[in-house]
């Protein structure tokens, strides 16, 4: 045995137990994206050897060849054969014996954010669904909507996803599979906010929400409740608010019907006698105040 021989044995031993201890257990094979890491080994050539990671156009560059190789979408395969082909076009090998392997992907991350219990990003391996994805972020987060907003790496295409039918049914419709650059959203439901004499102010899910219903939801009027309340709505894409008057009496009486709530919409009970909170007031609670803080307020009004 050559001396060049024995210390090329010495180098690719050295960059196999390298890989051993950096690749993931069966790393599946798929196309090479920018910024991939791989491993190359050119054998008899050390020096030509080594970790490369792919360049945001997509190619690799080798130590004494001229022009960079593309590996942008081609499998390892492949690549072992464009870098065979360089290399003999290139004359700096006869018959040159190349092996590729990515050690690392970065060209197909998923982003996870919104209402679960840890947002993640990382990269999709082999076969991979958006359930995989929730399951990644650890699940949903006990204020997450009804639907799963996914849109793809183009912003082309959004899909809404029902978290029943993904989560309950398991409808495989919705087995929708990622292949990199996706991201989910998982929105929070929407909220009513109830400020005011009621004995427990604070934000309730809109879900089905009406004015008996989140009356029950923070545990009723306070002593001194005014029967008039106001519902304070958005009505457009402005900041601008509408004001509803609800008529508590009749209501609790059985004497109107109830009256539903969207998401968003300020429900505020006054205090009987007490100069009401001007819908600014109210947004400055909201904001800033603490449930404690709110409800202090709100009490002691506005003279």
């Amino acid at each position: 045995m050559g001396a060049r021989t024995f210390l090329y044995c010495i180098v690719v031993v050295g960059l196999g137990g390298a890989l051993a201890a950096q690749t993931p257990a069966n790393l599946p094979a798929q196309p090479i994206g920018n910024n991939d890491l791989l491993a190359i080994v050119v054998y008899d050539a050390p020096e030509l050897s080594g970790q490369v990671r792919v360049s945001p156009e997509g190619t690799i560059l080798l130590p004494l060849l001229a022009r960079p190789i593309t590996a942008r979408g081609m499998l390892p395969a492949d690549l072992q054969v464009a870098i065979a082909k360089a290399l003999k076009d290139g004359e700096l090998l006869k018959r040159p014996v190349v092996t590729v392997q990515v050690l690392e992907y970065q060209s197909r991350p998923v982003v996870v954010s919104g209402a679960v219990r840890r947002p993640v990003t990382f990269q999709v391996i082999g076969a991979m669904t958006l359930l995989d994805a929730i399951t990644r972020a650890e699940g949903l987060t006990p204020e997450a909507g009804s639907e799963i907003i996914v849109s793809t790496p183009d912003a082309q295409t959004v899909r809404q996803v029902p978290v029943s039918a993904l989560l309950g049914t398991a409808d495989p419709e919705y087995a929708i599979p990622l292949h990199g650059g996706e991201l989910i959203r998982v929105p929070e439901r929407g909220k009513v906010y109830v400020v005011g004499t009621v004995r427990h102010p604070g934000a309730y899910p809109a879900d089905d929400a009406s004015v008996l219903k989140t009356l029950a939801l923070s545990e009723g009027l306070a002593p001194y409740a005014a029967k008039m309340a106001f519902i304070y709505r958005q009505t457009d894409e402005s900041r601008e608010r509408s004001e509803v008057p609800v008529d508590l009496r009749r209501i609790l009486s059985r004497q109107a019907p109830d009256v539903p709530l969207a998401a968003n919409d300020i429900f505020y009970i006054p205090e009987n006698g007490k100069k009401r909170l001007g819908l600014a007031a109210l947004e400055k609670v909201l904001v800033f105040g603490s449930t404690a803080g709110a409800t202090a307020i709100i009490y002691r009004g506005v003279r």
